[in-house]
């Protein structure tokens, strides 16, 4: 099975970030800019939180709070789950379910080298399966 670093080879490593004092309002413009359903709060090139569209609902929308007077590390999630390159899919996979998480940083040297989202596991975990019974149906009718 693949490894993180090859669903960042195939997929791209482009990180989208925010600094932790920037407004909710600016994260959610940039997340609908990119087409992404996070970003990583960075402070000086350090990860420091994980900002997604979930923590939006929940700690702006649902407590009536302001975009625009809230900042992002008053909702970020803290202290965010990391994986290093050479992670199995199937534990990214496992980590991402356990923790209840849909984005996973990558980390190699204490550096952000890229994102992957559940999305990105399961297309992975679904290719590795259908490429695992197109190799047993040649096995078998061989």
């Amino acid at each position: 099975m693949s490894q993180a670093k090859h669903l960042l080879e195939s997929k791209g490593s482009a990180i989208f970030s925010i600094a932790p004092d920037a407004p909710v309002l600016e994260a959610i413009k940039l997340m609908a800019e990119h087409r992404v359903g996070a970003l990583l709060v960075m402070r000086e090139g350090s990860l420091i939180g994980v900002l997604s569209e979930r923590d939006y609902a929940r700690k702006v929308i649902l407590q009536g709070r302001s975009s625009s007077h809230t900042s992002v590390s008053d909702i970020m999630s803290d202290n965010p789950l990391t994986v290093g390159p050479d992670t199995d899919v199937f534990d990214c996979m496992r980590l991402c379910t356990d923790s209840r998480i849909r984005h996973l940083p990558v980390v190699h040297d204490g550096v952000v080298v890229g994102v992957i989202s559940i999305g990105d596991l399961v297309k992975a975990v679904i290719d590795a399966q259908a490429e695992q019974i197109e190799h047993l149906e040649r096995y078998i009718t061989g």
